[in-house]
């Protein structure tokens, strides 16, 4: 069988920058084995599947755009909710067989997510995260090599605030040590001139040692700094390797994450339906 597959580099306004994600298009949904393969092989932080139809017993009452269902999946699991890979997605439909529609909607673990377009820059909305403090486990601050100011727990992920930029800059955790801690970890710190606040993201429990731009990880960081600066439209950069910037902004229980997507590469993959 053979699939479209599309690499695209999503918050980046160019190849080679942002965070590069895989988007399979399906005829139909295939064996969550074959899915989990795909992503294995093509050993990107993560893959976006794509099925053209909702479930039947889904409530669609978000009666605007097409609507896909839409799936996603790291070397190691399938997660719950991804926002580059959403916005490589959204990016891939808009500017292709959707080119002129100004919204897509997909159907998701996290429920409906809408996307907009607008030349060439996309908004997505997502669940706002609930986080509450909590004291710094033991053995965080060895594993990141640096103070820990703060801890707080979100639905997934654990957040955890430096001094400075300089300092999140120049982390090299141990990952080993890391994964014991036994969820994904966010570092923030606050940002410099125009830009409010900036983020890593370590997830060695996904098969993910460092993910370049984490739109999921934003719902997290948005209403936290939300709170500490106060003020709800906030820009944002995530300073790994492969840097991107994204505008984030608060609407009480949604969290509006925006930022460009480039294609990298466009073809085939060839996949057996026994695996």
């Amino acid at each position: 069988m053979q699939l479209p597959i599309h690499q695209i580099d999503a918050f980046a306004d160019r190849t080679f920058t942002g965070n590069p994600a895989a988007v399979v298009e399906l005829p139909q949904w295939l064996p969550d084995s074959i899915l989990q393969a795909i992503a294995a092989e093509n050993n990107l932080s993560e893959t976006a599947f794509l099925v053209r139809e909702v479930p039947a017993d889904v409530d669609d009452s978000i009666d605007i755009g097409p609507a896909y269902h839409l799936r996603w999946f790291t070397p190691a699991e399938e997660v719950e909710l991804c926002g580059h890979a959403t916005l490589a997605a959204a990016h891939l439909l808009l500017s292709g067989e959707h080119a002129g529609a100004d919204l897509v909607k997909f159907w998701t673990l996290s429920g409906w997510l809408l996307v907009r377009g607008h030349e060439g820059a996309y908004t997505m909305e997502f669940p706002t995260d609930s986080i509450r403090p909590l004291p710094v486990p033991e053995g965080l601050a060895d594993a990141l090599g640096t103070a820990v100011l703060e801890t707080w727990q979100g639905r997934r992920d654990l957040l955890c605030v430096v001094s400075d930029s300089a300092t999140l800059q120049s982390l090299t955790p141990d990952l080993t040590a890391l994964r014991q801690v036994g969820r994904p970890v966010i570092v923030t710190a606050p940002g410099e001139g125009n830009t409010d606040f900036v983020s890593r993201f370590f997830a060695p429990t996904l098969g993910v040692p460092e993910d370049p731009v984490t739109g999921s990880a934003h719902t997290t960081l948005t209403p936290y700094w939300a709170e500490r600066l106060d003020r709800t439209d906030l820009t944002a950069q995530q300073l790994s390797a492969r840097p991107g910037t994204l505008r984030c902004v608060l609407h009480a229980d949604r969290v509006e994450i925006s930022g460009s997507a480039v294609t990298y590469l466009t073809g085939s993959i060839e996949v057996e339906t026994k695996v």
